[in-house]
């Protein structure tokens, strides 16, 4: 088994190598974190599904506003245990995956937040439907540092996992054809490759 050269990469990669394993991927297979979801508890819904929520707030949040959200996981759940998660379907699929295996990684690694943060909120994105005079509000969990950078790091590693992204590299792969092959955005692919120590090399073999 390869791991990363850094201490706190090898332990977040065991970690995302545990949610493969558990998801019963190949070394070198797209996991979907769609279908990771479920064992979470996590259940996806659109944007257009949340009631109470105004024209003009739709539309801020997926216009002017969307670079203000990716996504996240309700703080109430339901009476069935499961919880919402609602992502931002302005980011595309690529980064709406990164943002579920987020989320994915936080319910595995028992991460309990320490606040909450309203993701959509009406007070503040628009006003109230003027029929129901209903002001919808969503209350996602939030995180302490050290656990937002855990469970981002073993999510993106559970997406794109080392060993089969080292071998990607010296044969001299590009970001984007990386990314293709994980189906996940350039720019996680290229995260990965840099925090995995990679990046010289990956420098290298994309020149030559």
């Amino acid at each position: 088994m390869l791991l990363p050269p850094t201490e706190k990469r090898k332990q977040f990669e065991l970690r995302a190598l545990c949610l493969r394993d558990f998801a019963g991927v190949a070394p070198d297979q797209a996991l979907d974190p769609f279908e990771l979801a479920r064992f979470a508890r996590l259940m996806v819904v659109d944007l257009d599904q949340i009631e109470g929520l105004s024209p003009e707030s739709r539309s801020h949040l997926l216009g002017k506003g969307s670079n203000e959200w990716s996504g996240g996981a309700s703080s109430q759940p339901l009476p069935n245990g499961w919880r919402i998660v609602i992502l931002n379907p302005g980011h595309g699929i690529q980064r709406n995956r990164a943002t579920l295996m987020e989320e994915v990684a936080h319910v595995f690694l028992g991460h309990k937040p320490n606040r909450l943060a309203a993701i959509i909120d009406d007070n503040q994105a628009g006003a109230a439907d003027s029929t129901t005079k209903r002001r919808a509000r969503m209350l996602a969990r939030d995180y302490n540092a050290a656990d937002e950078e855990g469970a981002y790091a073993i999510g993106a590693a559970a997406l794109v996992p080392y060993e089969a992204l080292r071998r990607l590299v010296s044969e001299g792969r590009t970001a984007n054809e990386i990314a293709r092959r994980f189906r996940v955005s350039t720019q996680l692919a290229e995260y990965r490759i840099k925090v995995t120590h990679l990046w010289a090399e990956y420098k290298r073999s994309v020149v030559a």
